[in-house]
């Protein structure tokens, strides 16, 4: 190459930045990353971090409702359990980690929060393949509570599609390790809303009901609950229903629940942190028995959120 033309060549090449600008929008909120509390839009992890480039992570997520968490110590306890199974460490006990959440709420100043604690595999300094090498990461955040039904669906209930996508097998992937594998769940959402549908249900491998994008799913029949009992996470809300149930002298189970049982229910809800206890009043476009919000259902929602207050189940935030 001549000296003309290695010239020419060089000054085809863009110029390297000394920062990324982050042109994408946020929602507000605080989070903490390598020891700093920071704003949301300043949270960042490299593309060589192997969350992000095999979806090697665990996390969980808790809410804050009215200025408390809700049943904090089990998101904790799964958290801590997610992270012994995969082999992962971080430099906090769950103190620590109890401290970095209530921080990350009350920086913020949500009274209502979304919030997140998370590990990832992390990166090698050598970008090795030997995952031993990698650094794990910490990190946590509190945005705005969101919900998986909105206020409308809420009311009138959601409709939902059943898709023939398989979950996960729990002989692949252990469902008590809350996970970032999503793709079988996505691909269900995009069956539902070419449906028309606005959330969907996968199936588990034996062709019966999993569950859906972030939530469990119960159904009810003759005043009984029944909610699918392999492959899925157990949800901490779907404990708490059980737990409602409980206290309120109703039947509840984990069984197979196959789409034909499903779709002959007098009552289907799915529960949720992002939402708590849902109802389902429609499923591949029929109505469920008659497509009103069932007695039981408007029954556990309403003690699902009047737990909030309850300090047995709920913590307060310590804002400044």
């Amino acid at each position: 190459m001549s000296q003309t033309t290695a010239i020419q060549a060089a000054k085809l090449l863009p110029a390297v930045s000394d920062r990324h600008v982050d042109p994408h929008s946020y929602p507000q909120g605080i989070a903490f990353l390598d020891g700093q509390y920071l704003p949301m839009s300043q949270a960042r992890i490299s593309v060589l971090d192997w969350g992000f480039l095999h979806s090697d992570a665990t996390y969980d997520t808790v809410h804050v409702w009215n200025g408390r968490f809700f049943r904090l110590d089990l998101h904790l306890e799964r958290f801590f359990g997610g992270l012994e199974k995969l082999r992962m460490t971080i430099p906090f006990d769950r103190e620590g980690v109890t401290e970095i959440l209530h921080n990350c709420v009350a920086l913020s100043g949500h009274r209502a929060a979304y919030v997140e604690m998370l590990c990832t595999r992390g990166a090698s300094p050598t970008f090795s393949r030997d995952p031993r090498q990698a650094v794990n990461r910490f990190m946590a955040f509190a945005v705005p509570f969101g919900s998986v039904a909105n206020a409308e669906q809420l009311r009138r209930g959601l409709h939902v599609a059943v898709s023939d996508k398989v979950r996960i097998p729990p002989a692949s992937i252990d469902p008590a390790i809350k996970n970032y594998h999503w793709l079988d769940l996505v691909r269900g959402l995009y069956d539902a809303y070419d449906r028309g549908a606005e959330t969907a249900l996968i199936l588990d491998f034996n062709g019966n009901v999993a569950e859906g994008p972030g939530f469990n799913v119960f159904c009810v029949k003759h005043g009984k609950l029944s909610t699918p009992a392999i492959g899925v996470l157990p949800g901490i809300t779907r404990r708490t229903v059980f737990d409602l149930c409980a206290e309120a002298g109703l039947a509840a189970t984990t069984a197979d629940v196959s789409v034909a049982a499903l779709k002959a229910s007098d009552e289907v809800f799915i529960t949720s942190t992002a939402g708590g206890i849902m109802p389902v009043t429609r499923i591949d476009g029929a109505p469920v028995a008659d497509g009103k919000v069932g007695a039981i259902t408007s029954r556990l929602m309403a003690r699902y959120w009047e737990k909030h207050d309850d300090p047995a189940w709920s913590s307060p935030v310590r804002y400044p």
